[in-house]
């Protein structure tokens, strides 16, 4: 396999399940952070009462560096590979349990997340990106589909198992045996048992280059053979009209995510909501988006890439308009799940399409760049509903904005996306297939 770096899950199982184990650690780290902190922001960390500017400050702070370390991820893996990045990622989360357990002030927690920054978008980044070396096009859908399923799995199962342990013993103390214990084990699993990927990507690409690839041809964004970080980034970011409707997409759907880390612990606080019950709505949003990933990410791969991203904005721009019009348990877990469905619709899809019409030689650069987009969306969406709930007052204005972003962009990306997938959408015989 490893002399002629076949591509297929099937026919690399082993470094799949490597990277799906991976990805469920980077997950369980992120959702350490889910409900017990925003929740507690008051009470345990000093924020002022009712200033929702600077709740949203830790939310800021990640999606910032996360953006900005996914792209430099993306980057350096191409040089120094996947696996040297990913273990960095786990060096760099060593002390945030630390920081969360001694944390005098809420500076404190900003700080921690700022490396969990460094972490997600060195960790989460190689897990994609090493899944899209090692797959078919054919099956880049439903690799992305089970990659997402175990992240956000394991954000979900931190959220609901951090909100019980915090409920029952001292909050900081369960914080950070849990994170700690996770992080140690997954650094160790990154040194023993992590495949390296890189080699697989330059022999896809040596295979277009000398027009040996096989299956269906695909729309390759035009650019030099071996593009810098400027050339790629302005080829995602504006130069090509579907990488702009795609990147565009990614950025606004981190907004729902945002709302769903932030604004929903703070805004059942306010209805009466016990920590356990925050810890099963928010746990009900991220099942079911993980969980749903596993058909959603396959069905992309037969019906094409831009139909279950554009249902997905409208179904999540549905869910959270939902969430304050309803004063109960069940309800709010009902619009949790509507909103887990369409960021399951949308969310390996839109992975899938950029991994598409990528070159594989530049293939994780462009993915960093697409995910330097997406997860500033973090920043930009949690800067804004903070920015408004304490204009207005109200913490229902930030679900309405969130769900007329989602709209406004599902729209963007109905008119401006071509279908990426290749046996849909081939390129015409007389086109090169190589960048």
């Amino acid at each position: 396999m490893e002399m002629t770096h076949v591509l297929g899950i099937r026919e690399n199982l082993r470094p799949f399940l490597q990277q799906l184990l991976q990805v469920f650690f980077v997950g369980l780290t992120i959702g350490l952070q889910r409900t017990v902190i925003p929740a507690l922001a008051e009470s345990e960390f000093g924020v002022a009462a009712g200033s929702m500017s600077a709740l949203f400050a830790f939310v800021v702070s990640f999606g910032v560096v996360k953006g900005a370390m996914n792209f430099v991820s993306g980057r350096i893996s191409e040089r120094v590979g996947r696996r040297r990045v990913l273990i960095w990622g786990w060096i760099a989360a060593l002390p945030i349990p630390v920081l969360i357990l001694w944390a005098p002030s809420w500076g404190w927690i900003v700080a921690a997340n700022i490396l969990l920054g460094v972490n997600q978008g060195f960790c989460w980044s190689m897990t994609v990106t090493a899944k899209m070396d090692i797959v078919r096009a054919e099956q880049r859908g439903l690799a992305t589909g089970f990659n997402e399923f175990a992240g956000y799995g394991g954000v979900a199962l931190a959220g609901l198992v951090t909100g019980y342990l915090a409920s029952f013993f001292d909050p900081r103390t369960s914080l950070f045996l849990f994170g700690l214990a996770v992080i140690v084990i997954a650094l160790a699993a990154a040194h023993l048992a992590f495949t390296e990927t890189l080699p697989f990507a330059r022999a896809e690409a040596a295979r277009h280059r000398s027009g040996q690839a096989t299956g269906p041809r695909p729309r390759y964004a035009a650019a030099p053979e071996a593009p810098s970080a400027g050339q790629v980034f302005a080829l995602v970011t504006w130069r090509s009209r579907t990488f702009q409707a795609l990147a565009q997409a990614g950025c606004v759907e981190k907004f729902v995510d945002a709302l769903m880390w932030a604004l929903v612990p703070v805004f059942l606080i306010s209805r009466g909501a016990t920590l356990i019950e925050i810890g099963w709505v928010t746990g009900i949003y991220g099942f079911v988006w993980g969980g749903s990933q596993l058909w959603t990410g396959p069905l992309s791969d037969r019906v094409g890439r831009k139909g279950p991203s554009v249902a997905g904005f409208f179904l999540c721009a549905g869910g959270v308009a939902a969430f304050p019009l309803f004063d109960s348990l069940a309800a709010w877990g009902v619009a949790a799940a509507v909103t887990g469905v369409g960021m399951a619709l949308l969310y390996p899809t839109l992975i899938a399409a950029m991994s598409d019409i990528a070159h594989p030689s530049w293939r994780g650069s462009a993915l960093g760049v697409y995910r330097f987009w997406r997860d500033l969306g973090y920043a930009v969406g949690a800067l804004a509903m903070g920015l408004i709930a304490d204009a207005s007052g109200a913490l229902e204005a930030g679900f309405w904005f969130t769900a007329l972003a989602m709209a406004g962009s599902g729209l963007w990306l109905w008119l401006a996306m071509e279908e990426t997938h290749p046996r849909l959408n081939p390129a015409p015989e007389t086109e090169p297939t190589h960048a």
